[in-house]
C-alpha cells in the first residue's frame, strides 16, 4: 500500500469519524427533545387523570351529565393508552439510541487505534526517507570525489 493510499485512507477514517460524531451529536439532541416531550406528556397525563378524579365527583352528583362525562372519560382513557404506547416507544428509542452510542464509541476507538498505527508507520517511514536521503548524500559526494580522481 502506498503512502498517498495510507495518508488517503487516513483521511477518510476521519471524514468518517466527523460525519459519526455529527450523527451523534444530532441523536443526542432528538433525544433532549424526546425527553422533554415525555416530561411534557407526563404532566399532561397528571393534568388529565386529575380532571378524570373531578369527572368522577361530578358524576355522583350530577345524574343528566352521567353519559357526557362517561363518553369524556372513555377518551381521556384512550388518550392515556395512547400516551403510554408513545411512551414505550420512546424508551425503545433510547434504548436503541444507547446500543448505537456503545457501538459508534467502539468505532470510534477501532478508528483511534488505526490512527495511532498509521502514525507510527507515517513516523517510521519519514525516519526510513531520512536515512535513504543521507545514504545518497554520502554516494553523491562519494561519486564526486571519484569522478575527481578520475579527471586529468
Amino acid at each position: 500500500m502506498t503512502k498517498i493510499k495510507k495518508q488517503d485512507d487516513l483521511v477518510n477514517a476521519n471524514k468518517e469519524l466527523v460525519f459519526q460524531n455529527a450523527e451523534k451529536e444530532k441523536r443526542a439532541a432528538e433525544l433532549v427533545i424526546a425527553n422533554k416531550e415525555l416530561l411534557f406528556q407526563n404532566g399532561e397525563k397528571e393534568k388529565r387523570a386529575a380532571e378524570l378524579i373531578i369527572a368522577n365527583k361530578e358524576l355522583l352528583f350530577q345524574n343528566e351529565e352521567k353519559e357526557k362525562r362517561a363518553a369524556e372519560l372513555i377518551i381521556a382513557n384512550e388518550e392515556l393508552l395512547f400516551q403510554n404506547k408513545e411512551k414505550e416507544k420512546r424508551a425503545a428509542e433510547f434504548v436503541i439510541a444507547g446500543k448505537e452510542l456503545v457501538f459508534q464509541k467502539k468505532e470510534k476507538g477501532k478508528r483511534a487505534a488505526e490512527l495511532v498505527i498509521a502514525d507510527k508507520e507515517l513516523v517510521f517511514q519519514t525516519g526510513e526517507k531520512e536515512k535513504r536521503a543521507a545514504e545518497l548524500v554520502i554516494a553523491n559526494y562519494a561519486r564526486g570525489l571519484i569522478e575527481a580522481s578520475l579527471d586529468p
